[in-house]
């Protein structure tokens, strides 16, 4: 019992689940907006299967195909997929099952779900490779995360509104813009290693900018979003919290590059979860 729960503390730390929390909010806010309120228990724990097996794959697979360039940066070393504690077999394993499971949830979603469910699985795989030949591997990470709440409106509708577009555009650019912040830890490793990243080709300052251009773009399309779906007071204000959390990110970030880290994990982590409750608000009393 307990080597079993210090593997799975490994693959917990192999592929961080509490990242979840980046993806879940927003597959939810648009499954929210596409029902007009609830939307069911079976869909409820459908979409967290999708979002948990879907995330898993990707992380797994990036895992497998960074082991190499993972044990050759100090911030990476002591991963699991580096120093023994999860075999590149167990990895495959892991990432393949994930694949397959998230193909049998979108069976059970619908039709247009299970159509869909393979090259969704293909876009946010191709980001382990994206930076190995292209600086635009932020933005394929992006598109990756951007893609749950189409995910979310095709489990309700089996359709994909316009105003589900310009809140996964909002997502693409939120996403790639606290990556981008995120990278900057990585910078010289990068360029040491051949890695393509923005940080390596345009330095820190240019990175930074490009970041803070990228969530003006968030804030624009999430304000879009709220037009476009019809939402009222709280909706707006969903707008309006997230424009403060980022410029607040950027604070820290340019005050201080060791406060990254909460930077990334608690701002983003808070703003999703803040703006899935202003949305559900806006459901309940408008």
């Amino acid at each position: 019992m307990e080597k079993l729960l210090k593997k799975l503390n490994d693959f917990n730390e192999l592929v961080m689940f509490k990242h979840s929390i980046f993806s879940l909010p927003f597959i939810f806010i648009a499954m929210v907006v596409a029902a007009n309120g609830w939307f069911g228990f079976k869909l409820m724990v459908l979409g967290i299967l999708a979002a948990l097996t879907a995330r898993n794959f990707a992380m797994g697979f990036n895992r497998y195909m960074d082991r190499d360039i993972d044990a050759l940066n100090p911030r990476t070393v002591n991963r699991p997929n580096v120093d023994g504690r999860i075999s590149a077999t167990q990895m495959l394993i892991f990432t393949l099952a994930n694949a397959l499971g998230f193909v049998v949830v979108a069976y059970f979603v619908n039709d247009l779900a299970l159509y869909l469910s393979v090259p969704i699985l293909i876009v946010i795989g191709s980001y382990s490779y994206f930076k190995r030949f292209s600086y635009l591997a932020h933005v394929i990470l992006g598109i990756s995360l951007a893609l749950a709440p189409i995910a979310g409106v095709v489990a309700v509708s089996e359709s994909i509104p316009l105003w589900s577009v310009l809140l996964s555009i909002g997502v693409m650019f939120w996403v790639a813009g606290f990556d981008l912040l995120y990278s900057l830890q990585d910078m010289e490793v990068d360029k040491e290693l051949g890695l393509h990243s923005i940080p390596s080709k345009f330095g820190a300052q240019k990175t930074m900018l490009i970041s803070k251009v990228f969530h003006i773009l968030t804030v624009v399309f999430w304000l879009l979003f709220v037009i476009n779906s019809e939402s009222s007071y709280f909706g707006y204000l969903a707008v309006i919290v997230s424009a403060v959390m980022l410029a607040y990110e950027h604070y820290l970030v340019n005050k201080d590059f060791t406060k990254i880290d909460r930077a990334f994990f608690t701002v983003n982590g808070y703003l999703g979860i803040i703006f899935f409750v202003l949305i559900i608000l806006d459901n309940i009393f408008f």
